[in-house]
């Protein structure tokens, strides 16, 4: 008998659910009692009062609000809700006092007044919810994982460290005469069950919401019992697909160029393309005007530092393994490179004192914008690498220079997922981000990126997943 089976919604999509709903039934009432007294003429259109709810999620987006550290860490998630709220609002006010009458007539004091205590009481609401609700394990789910192996070993670790489903009960069925990883073994958090190829009998004891493949050998694997388990109701996917999904990232470790070949992904066509360059166009512009006087003051505060140009050019490779001169504002010394090309590092001791602080700031990267208008970058990419350090990581990383089937970003999903870094081995990590940009292309998905960006910038450092 078929048995359909949901996951149901990740906490962080649960927790953007609950902020939308308590969000729309509050302001109303808030916005109401605001404007109450004032005559119909003065009052601001619904389009103007709409705007409110839409940048609060947004801002709340942007600052990280719905990713697993800010699920797991109550205390920093909390904190961090007004003065996402707070930016919000200040948006929104700012773009309805842009809109022509009477889109744009309110009263924005009294609004803003009304906004912030709103939103935020509405959003501690949602997270007082979601917290109680994960206490009782309502988004745990149970995890059937064929195989008990090294594969499985890495799976377990890398759900339990990274995925976007904060819980997993999750059980293992070793395949007839295979070893059980001895780390697996000694995990009091996973059950190891007798091996057995009835899955859909295991699967329906369990009570498992999804099946994963996941043996060192899959050779010899009773596909017929799979396919039971696929037409009974029960999801079974593949260990690199599910991986994919769950930690936003392709498991490097363990990729197989065979399933990277058949997988969804990789589409680029015309019109994706076309949307991509506009928003390029039109995010660098708007940021370039209105960061203008920033970056004027910060060029002129690095050439009165020592005397040297404000500007830096760097040869960047990008698209198609072309070469272009990124431009920075110079946050090192005049002579940092004077015997040749070095890895930069976090506490770079060639960065200056002004140059630490345009870094922390991302006032550094301004100048870039100009890359993204001339179509050398666009503003959602992989980083950038230097020509002398790629064909070194393209020997020692497989699939590196797939990386440059897209134009070079100025942000990226391994720059919102990763902390900073520059060494073979965070070249490896970021590889794992920059594969499954590539690999899941897309204008929204560029949107998402563009807001998290906002994180990085004003929580320096807190990148990881």
């Amino acid at each position: 008998m078929l048995r359909p089976r949901s996951t149901g919604p990740s906490a962080g999509l649960a927790l953007l659910l609950l902020d939308a709903v308590l969000a729309l039934a509050a302001w109303p009432i808030a916005a109401g009692l605001a404007l109450a007294g004032q005559p119909a003429e003065a009052r601001p259109d619904l389009f103007a009062l709409a705007l409110f709810p839409i940048a609060c999620l947004a801002l709340l987006y942007a600052s990280g609000l719905y990713r697993r550290d800010a699920l797991l860490e109550t205390r920093r998630s909390v904190g961090r809700v007004p003065f996402a709220v707070l930016l919000g609002s200040l948006l929104a006010t700012l773009v309805a006092s842009l809109l022509p009458p009477p889109l744009g007539a309110l009263d924005s004091v009294r609004l803003l007044a009304a906004a912030v205590p709103c939103f935020t009481a509405s959003a501690a609401v949602a997270r007082g919810l979601l917290f109680a609700l994960l206490r009782r394990g309502a988004f745990e789910r149970r995890l059937l994982v064929i195989g008990a192996g090294a594969r499985a070993h890495d799976l377990v670790l890398l759900l339990r460290r990274e995925a976007g489903t904060l819980g997993y009960a999750v059980a293992l069925v070793p395949e007839p005469g295979d070893a059980v990883d001895p780390r697996l073994a000694e995990d009091a958090s996973v059950s190891i069950l007798p091996p057995g190829q009835d899955y859909l009998a295991i699967a329906e004891a369990f009570g498992a919401d999804q099946i994963v493949v996941a043996p060192d050998e899959r050779r010899g694997l009773p596909m017929e019992a799979l396919i039971a388990c696929r037409t009974a109701g029960f999801p079974v996917h593949e260990y690199l697909a599910f991986l994919e999904r769950e930690i936003g990232r392709v498991d490097i470790k363990r990729l197989e160029l065979g399933w990277l070949l058949f997988a969804d992904g990789f589409t680029f066509g015309p019109l994706d393309r076309l949307l991509k360059r506009m928003l390029d166009v039109t995010a660098s512009a708007v940021l370039l005007t209105l960061a203008s006087p920033f970056l004027l003051a910060a060029a002129l505060a690095v050439k009165l530092q020592d005397g040297g140009p404000a500007l830096y050019r760097q040869r960047r490779v990008t698209m198609g393994g072309r070469v272009f001169e990124i431009m920075k504002l110079r946050t090192m010394r005049i002579d940092a490179e004077r015997a040749g090309a070095v890895w930069a590092q976090a506490s770079d001791p060639r960065v200056t004192k002004l140059g630490h602080f345009l870094r922390r700031s991302r006032l550094d990267e301004l100048p870039q914008l100009i890359n993204v208008l001339r179509g050398d970058m666009s503003f959602v990419g992989p980083r950038p690498e230097r020509p002398e350090f790629i064909a070194e990581l393209a020997s020692k990383l497989p699939l590196y220079n797939e990386r440059h089937v897209v134009r070079a970003g100025l942000t990226g999903w391994a720059q919102v997922n990763y902390p900073y870094g520059a060494s073979l081995d965070d070249s490896r990590s970021k590889l794992s981000y920059d594969l499954y940009y590539v690999k899941n292309f897309g204008v929204l998905f560029d949107l998402l990126i563009m807001l998290q960006t906002l994180r990085v910038v004003l929580w320096p450092g807190n990148s990881v997943r």
